[in-house]
């Protein structure tokens, strides 16, 4: 048995379904985001019980077919999980890309011009960090080149 894919569906929109045997289910679209084409964990849980629950008696679900949905669902979740993970470890390397910056010489464009002066700080408020440079935000991915300080004019010592 499968299960027809459910798109772009929003709240309060009515699901139906084929279930073994010929029966029919429907059930209210509450667990759908709408923004997204993607079902979650819960309207999936949802949508298996239904189909449980309205199964033919004279024909009930076949075994194989329940375990196939279970193993997609275990697959939904490491794949959401994953997901995350991946997501979480790009905006670390954002994070430690834009703090190895400060007191580095960089430079980006304004759109006429390129303009390059000393990282002097950074600030990971937004989604991506922004690089304080001669006193102006400048987002990370707009950093064009990135060079070693110029090292600070030696002063001569002179003994008293």
């Amino acid at each position: 048995m499968s299960i027809e894919s459910i798109t772009a569906a929003s709240a309060g929109t009515t699901l139906t379904s084929p279930v073994v045997g010929g029966g029919v289910f429907s059930g209210t679209a509450k667990a759908l985001d709408p923004n997204a084409n993607t079902m979650d964990k819960k309207a999936f849980l949802q949508l298996l019980v239904t189909q449980l629950r309205n199964q033919d008696p004279g024909a009930p679900m076949d075994s194989n077919a329940l375990m196939a949905q279970t193993t997609q669902m275990a697959s939904m979740e490491a794949l959401t999980e994953l997901s995350t993970t991946s997501r979480e470890s790009f905006a670390l390397q954002m994070r430690v890309a834009a703090a190895a910056l400060v007191g580095k010489n960089v430079s980006y464009s304004d759109g006429t011009t390129t303009i390059t002066g000393v990282a002097s700080a950074v600030s990971f408020v937004g989604g991506v960090p922004t690089v304080t440079v001669g006193g102006k935000d400048v987002a990370l991915d707009a950093i064009a080149t990135i060079s070693a300080a110029a090292p600070a004019p030696l002063t001569p010592v002179v003994p008293t």
